[in-house]
């Protein structure tokens, strides 16, 4: 019997009917840990709105969800708030990782400031730490930077992304999981017949529909095209949401553009978006490494992204994908611009280049590292 406790700020909603869902790229992650764990217990944020389309729910009861309150954000109220419910969310952790025999940290986050010196100082559990942002940050956030500084003094695991000449024994570099055995397989069958048609070529963009995430930034790139190379673009997909979304598809209204504004979309239907893409454009200030980027490259959509954190370590530039840096309008369009230009035999070689490296980020894979690399 091999139990886990992980702590997180992932975000959990409560269905109509009581059932518990979470954000889906993390509870599809969990789910799969199943293969390496008996038993599973999640302590996570329980918010009080409606779940957004993608909030997915645990596969197994051998999967325990408890809940934390929804803590963080920007205004100063919800920063004190941490600290009131701090005593509170380290008795919770307290509690359940005393039943496991492992547990898993998730970082950076807010809860994270307090959460890491307990785990340090007051549990005698094995465990290891998963740091899933950008971990050469050059301007990261306070609460982001003592995280890491915390991580680095101690001794337990911490997986983190990219390859990095001066990182410790105990940082493991570590692939994000997000594709099954079966994907893979129905990826290197689309990318056999997959080809640039006249009509054009479909660009997509996954994730957080705000500036930090750089589709201000697209928007402005696809519109500065002339009118020749407009017309050369069939579709470009948003997937995703944010505040000021109607501010952004009012942005893309007198323009000829095809832009679609997807909102939320469920798994299969991302995959769905990957499929008729040629290309996924994400042009973000700040990233770890985005599972969007290999699950997009497992149906042959060739990136375009920004050239930061452990990014070109997967992707080369003109080889299998786009680097932009610095990160403007101008670079971005000048990539976009390559990409509505290509030939097809151009297309075909990139969408099959380094294409073995995607096997990496398949749940299999991550699971046989968790075995060998955390739990031996």
């Amino acid at each position: 019997m091999r139990t886990l406790t992980i702590i997180s700020h992932t975000e959990h909603y409560t269905n109509p009917d009581g059932t518990i869902v979470g954000l889906g790229s993390t509870v599809t992650e969990i789910n799969h840990l199943l293969d390496v764990f008996d038993e599973i217990i999640h302590v996570a944020m329980l918010h009080k709105s409606a779940p957004p389309s993608g909030s997915i729910g645990y596969i197994s009861n051998k999967i325990t969800f408890v809940a934390i309150p929804a803590l963080g954000g920007q205004t100063l109220g919800s920063k004190l708030s941490i600290i009131w419910k701090m005593p509170s969310v380290l008795s919770t952790v307290k509690r359940e990782v005393a039943k496991s025999d492992y547990f898993q940290f998730r970082a950076p986050t807010g809860i994270g400031v307090f959460v890491i010196p307990y785990l340090m100082l007051f549990s005698s559990k094995k465990g290891w730490f998963k740091y899933a942002g950008n971990w050469k940050q050059a301007y990261a956030p306070l609460a982001y930077r003592f995280q890491k500084w915390m991580l680095l003094k101690q001794k337990r695991k911490v997986t983190i992304n990219g390859f990095w000449d001066d990182q410790p024994a105990h940082c493991l570099s570590f692939e994000n999981p997000c594709l099954t055995t079966q994907e893979l397989e129905q990826g290197k069958s689309i990318i056999e017949k997959k080809t640039i048609t006249p009509q054009g070529v479909s660009f997509c963009f996954v994730g957080r529909v705000e500036e930090a995430k750089g589709i201000g930034l697209l928007i402005e790139a696809f519109k500065s095209l002339s009118e020749v190379e407009q017309s050369k673009v069939e579709a470009i997909h948003i997937v995703g949401d944010g505040k000021h979304i109607a501010d952004y598809k009012t942005k893309t209204e007198a323009s000829q553009l095809n832009f679609v504004f997807h909102g939320f979309l469920s798994r299969e239907q991302v995959h769905h978006i990957y499929k008729q893409s040629h290309a996924i454009v994400l042009p973000s200030a700040s990233e770890g490494f985005p599972k969007v980027i290999s699950e997009a490259m497992n149906y042959g959509c060739v990136p375009i992204v920004s050239d930061i954190s452990s990014i070109s370590h997967y992707i080369e530039d003109e080889v299998n994908g786009f680097l932009v840096y610095p990160i403007t309008t101008e670079n971005l369009k000048a990539n976009i611009k390559k990409m509505i230009q290509m030939e097809n035999s151009k297309y075909k070689t990139m969408i099959n280049s380094k294409q073995q490296s995607i096997s990496k980020f398949s749940y299999a894979y991550y699971n046989s590292r968790i075995k060998d690399d955390i739990l031996s």
